[in-house]
């Protein structure tokens, strides 16, 4: 496992100073923002109060940005924990996971701070996850509906879901989806190590050790606001291809393909 990152372990601790280590609510969603100011506010105040009878918060980590996006969230409504330096969206996320594992939360959720994401629709990643029948739910937009144009890209999802769903076994159809709920445990087990790219990472491990993962329907908007983080198509397919790759290779030696805690 990677050092814990001082920057990330400051920001969580001054987190905890701030807003206490719980209790939070049942349903936590974590956002990692990255000079998303434009966008933000609009996506921590589209999300509803409550899940399945469940309070919901937001925790937005603030990966170092300097256009105000902490100050614009949490004037929004959201627990903020601010980096004090871009460290990846991997980086954020993993601080996310701990808080809201502190704060006792019953199911993450993730979405982007880029409205993409339709917030009405998180019943459907969050409710088999309550019910016990999943783990962990994936969005897809390949089961939903997608807003974008970018063929590459689309062929792009097309590939990695093939590849992905050949090298776990499992059938998955939209790998880079951010828009997700699942248990807690799931992140403090599987090892992650990626700066960015987590999206795979966390998925693959999360097949690795046996934890079961569906998908659900989910639609991708166009961007609100500023431009993809994520880099040119060629750039960005050859970085996720591999972080597939490698984590699948790493993790497929483990032997280690345990029943989750938590299935019945």
């Amino acid at each position: 496992m990677p050092q814990p990152d001082p920057i990330a372990s400051r920001a969580e601790q001054s987190f905890v100073d701030r807003y206490g280590s719980g209790p939070g609510a049942p349903v936590c969603v974590v956002i990692a923002a990255f000079d998303e100011a434009p966008s933000v506010a609009s996506v921590v105040t589209s999300l509803p109060s409550e899940v399945s009878g469940l309070a919901t918060e937001c925790l937005v980590v603030d990966d170092g940005s300097t256009d105000g996006t902490a100050e614009v969230a949490a004037e929004a409504g959201a627990l903020v924990c601010r980096l004090s330096a871009n460290r990846g969206q991997g980086v954020a996320l993993r601080c996310g996971y701990a808080l809201a594992t502190r704060r006792g939360a019953r199911v993450i959720v993730t979405m982007d701070a880029d409205g993409q994401f339709d917030a009405s629709e998180m019943p459907g990643l969050v409710e088999p996850v309550l019910d016990g029948r999943a783990d962990m739910v994936q969005g897809s937009r390949r089961l939903g509906r997608s807003e974008a144009h970018d063929r590459v890209r689309a062929a792009g999802v097309v590939f990695f879901s093939w590849l992905i769903s050949t090298l776990t076994g499992t059938r998955i159809t939209d790998p880079a989806n951010g828009f997700r709920a699942f248990l807690p445990e799931v992140p403090a087990r599987v090892p992650l190590r990626q700066p960015q790219y987590q999206t795979s990472e966390l998925l693959i491990g999360a097949l690795a050790l046996g934890y079961r993962v569906t998908e659900a329907p989910v639609t991708v908007r166009l961007r609100q606001a500023g431009v993809s983080k994520k880099g040119a198509n060629l750039l960005y397919g050859v970085r996720f291809g591999r972080v597939v790759v490698s984590t699948w290779l790493r993790l497929r030696t483990r032997g280690d393909r345990r029943a989750a805690s938590t299935r019945r």
